[in-house]
């Protein structure tokens, strides 16, 4: 099986170990993945900033750049979301203002065939043990898109109940916005930052060592909170939880490291939070 490897501009200029993870997950379950490199932004920043018009050139290029394949993935509930749920409203909406059907036509195939990650792994591929190991206890935070946009329900959950080694701990109020949402963030930023100190509050009362989610946006928000709260627990995406393998954790390896932390710029209205810290072994 041969699958597009949808990025996002987040996680190909802050996370590259994210879009590794990915390659090497799918590999080891036979996936040939294959990453299209024109591709760029998928108009999301745009379009939830009330530029909807701008963003429809972004989009028509996603359409293009992504036209050759059957099934595109992204370890992004967020950008998956833009994909599937607002390039169609998109389309109706230009319909809708005399500009005929030609937006709505060009977008329309990338819709159907556009996966996040997990939902990728449980329903197409139809597998719940990736054959990980991850020696380490962890909590999952649900983002917004995955669990209202895209209806992700339990499949990261099944994921990773499945990990050899891990020890998954329920997340008090886990569908709970974390206070991103991307320009929220900067709008809104004492309640943005008051609600990221709510989620990290709940990781911390789990005794849990990691946080995962499905989208390093959010995990950047909450790593840079974590940092400024001098927390123990590491922000790390679900990609490189699953990827991870026995190898990876034998003696003299680094093991998976908390790369949401290692690059968070810092919560909302908080100092940056640029502070390497030790990767988890």
């Amino acid at each position: 099986m041969r699958v597009a490897l949808f990025l996002t501009c987040v996680n190909d200029t802050l996370y590259p170990d994210t879009g590794r993870a990915v390659v090497k997950l799918l590999g080891r379950l036979g996936v040939e993945v294959d990453f299209p490199q024109a591709q760029t932004c998928c108009g999301q920043a745009h379009y939830n900033t009330g530029y909807r018009h701008e963003a429809e050139p972004l989009a028509r290029k996603f359409a293009r750049d992504f036209a050759g394949y059957d099934t595109i993935v992204t370890p992004s509930g967020s950008c998956g979301a833009m994909v599937r749920e607002l390039y169609p409203r998109m389309g109706e909406r230009a319909r809708a203002e005399g500009r005929g059907g030609g937006l709505a036509a060009a977008l329309a195939p990338v819709v159907p065939k556009t996966y996040e990650l997990t939902e990728f792994l449980v329903d197409v591929l139809g597998v719940t043990d990736v054959g990980a190991y991850y020696p380490h206890t962890v909590t999952y935070h649900p983002t917004c898109h995955g669990l209202r946009s895209l209806g992700l329900a339990d499949k990261p959950l099944q994921l990773l109940g499945a990990v050899e080694g891990l020890e998954l701990r329920e997340l008090p109020g886990a569908s709970e916005c974390c206070g991103f949402g991307g320009t929220f963030a900067l709008k809104n930023s004492d309640v943005s930052a008051a609600m990221a100190a709510d989620k990290v509050r709940s990781a911390e009362a789990t005794g849990a060592e990691v946080l995962c989610a499905a989208d390093n946006s959010c995990l950047m928000h909450i790593g840079g909170t974590m940092t400024r709260l001098h927390t123990a627990v590491r922000p790390v995406h679900i990609a490189e939880i699953l990827s991870s393998t026995a190898a990876d954790h034998s003696p003299g390896t680094a093991g998976i490291s908390s790369t949401a932390a290692d690059h968070a710029p810092g919560a909302a209205g908080s100092p940056a939070a640029g502070t390497a810290e030790e990767p988890l072994t």
